[in-house]
């Protein structure tokens, strides 16, 4: 009899952050690709979430939460663009935006539109998702502005 143990609470955040991570690269991914949803889901969930690539393994992910996310920033791409785009000044509209960070847009923005989690732990976390994908750049401040603004917008009660 095999026993399954529940992980623990910060195993269970590093499953939530890991499935973030997934997300972004996952809509990337989408928006490059033009592959459907189910097809770049199934994919990161065969084969990428908590896989095994040569002598590392992948962090497993929470797999609710990653396809919650893709499927919603999908679903809700346009009201999510229009709030990234109320969220930014005029001269750069998303289209102007670097892809990885349309990504983390988009799920952000599907995060705090499409479910419970607080505002700031969205925006904290994708703030720290941005500064690893440019870590010397200063994407990660003009994200942690933009997504203020969007998560003023789309969860006042939490403000």
């Amino acid at each position: 009899m095999t026993q399954t143990t529940e992980p623990s609470g910060n195993q269970k955040r590093k499953m939530k952050s890991a499935s973030r991570l997934y997300a972004v690269q996952a809509l990337f991914q989408l928006e490059q690709s033009g592959q459907t949803v189910e097809r770049v889901c199934h994919e990161f969930i065969e084969h990428r979430i908590g896989a095994d690539l040569d002598d590392v393994t992948l962090q497993d992910g929470d797999l609710d939460l990653f396809t919650t996310i893709v499927t919603e920033a999908v679903n809700y791409q346009a009201p999510i663009d229009q709030m990234t785009d109320r969220a930014l000044v005029a001269k750069w509209p998303l289209g102007r935006i670097d892809p990885t960070l349309r990504s983390v847009f988009r799920a952000a923005g599907a995060e705090l539109m499409r479910t419970d989690t607080p505002a700031r732990v969205v925006i904290s976390e994708y703030v720290e998702l941005t500064a690893a994908f440019f870590p010397d750049g200063k994407e990660s401040k003009f994200a942690n502005a933009v997504m203020d603004h969007m998560a003023r917008e789309a969860k006042p009660e939490d403000f």
